[in-house]
């Protein structure tokens, strides 16, 4: 099969290199308006905007990764919780806490208080599709004082403090919010101000002069959003941008080791199967599909060896996940490839942003097809996608999907993908087993205990074969070390740009 390596640059791409090179010309230190020899970031971000930046989404990451947003807490890189815009706070008993706040102010100037904090909780609590964080632990926020919240869950919830990292409870002013929609350009409270978003194309961001903690050493960043991974490659390889997002594995080599920056991650790529309508509606068929994946040719046909066979839904990423791991129970035999031929054709869908998946894609169906399914490909941008995917439009459905995103902890993925009730239930799956596993970690406070009642929950999600793990991706983000400092190297894909990056 051949790779993005082997390829002519198409039309499409070399258009895309040609808008982005403007960038080089517009972000020196002269154009920024700061004084000093502080240069501009240029970036390219592989997702475009899909919601307007509201930060009930996917979009909610990207303002993240660019340091326009915070919580009441964030993240260390061992994914327990530290102070962010919560300065302390305390468990006051099983299901209620107290959080007390930092001196700060918004991005507008308005102060951060228990009233903003309260405000902000309750519409993500409103938002609709409800953010895949809350999606198992409803809360209730209430202004005790000027700078005390409490905040109390449905049930107890020992990864409160790390659930309020997540991107999607950013704390906004009360500006943000009009019209019944929710705006955080100039009223978030993180070291960058988002100015300014032209669609699904570009978006301009400057220091805030007013940040709480240590001012941002760039005067501002240039995000361009490019949904091709060899135009970003291109990017970097032309200077037209000093940090390209996403990395393809088949441009790795060609940048060299100097732009290349390789690392472990916490995403499994996997093939959601429709459990709920179609030819995957029954498990003979979801079985036979995952008998005809084959992870080996996945990882040395595509990945070119830059990531892990697959072994479940947690990968090397999640270390302790191996040695709790259990073998899934209770699956139904395959269906044989004379009753797979007899199928209907099946839609297989995938994603251009990640430009392995394409490929990927194309080695599954003809996997699928050796075993006698008839494949239909369907391949666009994610953000054309997304709402199909989730109102099961597909019999399969590949993604990567970072299994720790939502609370550093893989329970809120297993509870957001895999039960009746999840917001990002792509297969469909409602199964009583899943749904009870889960629960049961879900209210397990000792981190070993619940860990392993996390892996009974992985083996009950595959004993019902909903998703087919196909490899465990590794990171490859693109930049200059030798000019570029400061990025983040993240395994949870919380940041890339902070406060630190800089143009040398």
């Amino acid at each position: 099969m051949p790779t993005t390596r082997n390829r002519r640059f198409p039309l499409p791409v070399l258009a895309t290199v040609a808008l982005l090179l403007p960038l080089a010309a517009c972000s020196s230190s002269s154009g920024s308006g700061v004084s000093g020899d502080a240069q501009r970031l240029r970036v390219v971000m592989a997702f475009p905007p899909a919601q307007a930046m509201s930060p009930y989404g996917d979009d909610a990451v990207t303002l993240s990764r660019l340091a326009v947003v915070e919580g009441l807490t964030t993240l260390d890189r061992n994914g327990a919780a530290v102070p962010a815009l919560a300065a302390s706070w305390k468990q006051d008993d099983p299901t209620t806490w107290t959080f007390t706040l930092r001196d700060a102010v918004f991005q507008d100037g308005a102060k951060v208080d228990a009233d903003a904090v309260v405000r902000s909780l309750t519409a993500a609590g409103k938002a609709s599709p409800l953010p895949r964080v809350l999606s198992d632990t409803p809360l209730t926020a209430t202004a005790t004082g000027a700078d005390t919240v409490r905040i109390v869950t449905k049930a107890e919830d020992p990864l409160l403090p790390q659930r309020l990292a997540n991107p999607s409870l950013t704390i906004l002013s009360a500006g943000a919010y009009k019209d019944g929609k929710t705006n955080p350009a100039g009223h978030a409270t993180g070291p960058f101000t988002l100015t300014g978003v032209k669609g699904a194309v570009s978006a301009t961001l400057e220091r805030n002069t007013d940040y709480w903690g240590d001012k941002a050493k760039a005067p501002g960043v240039d995000v361009t959003f490019a949904a091709d991974g060899t135009a970003r490659a291109n990017a970097l390889r032309t200077k037209a941008v000093d940090v390209a997002e996403y990395v393809p594995i088949a441009q790795a080599s060609l940048l060299g080791d100097s732009y290349v920056h390789e690392f472990p991650s916490a995403r499994t790529n996997g093939l959601s199967l429709n459990t709920g309508k179609g030819v995957f509606a029954d498990p003979a068929m979801r079985a036979a599909a995952r008998e005809a994946i084959d992870s080996e040719a996945l990882v040395d046909g595509v990945y070119e060896g830059r990531a892990d066979t697959a072994k479940g839904l947690l990968g090397p990423g999640i270390p302790w996940a191996a040695e709790k791991r259990t073998a899934p129970a209770g699956r139904t035999p395959a269906a044989s490839r004379d009753e797979v031929a007899r199928t209907k054709e099946i839609v297989l869908a995938t994603y251009t942003n990640r430009p392995e998946l394409p490929e990927v894609a194309t080695l599954v169906q003809q996997q699928l097809e050796k075993r006698g399914f008839t494949v239909r490909q369907v391949v666009r941008d994610y953000a054309q996608m997304e709402a199909d995917a989730l109102a099961g439009k597909y019999d399969g459905f590949i993604q990567a999907r970072n299994t720790l995103l939502d609370t550093a902890d893989p329970v809120s993925y297993l509870a957001s993908d895999f039960t009746c009730d999840g917001s990002f239930n792509i297969s469909q799956l409602c199964d009583g087993n899943v749904d009870a596993a889960v629960d049961k970690a879900a209210s397990l406070s000792g981190t070993d205990a619940r860990h392993r009642a996390e892996m009974t929950a992985e083996a009950a999600v595959l004993g019902a074969d909903a998703l087919v793990p196909l490899v465990h991706e590794r990171f490859v983000q693109g930049y200059d070390d030798a000019r570029v400092e400061g990025v983040a190297l993240d395994p949870m894909e919380r940041t890339l740009i902070t406060a630190d990056t800089r143009v040398g």
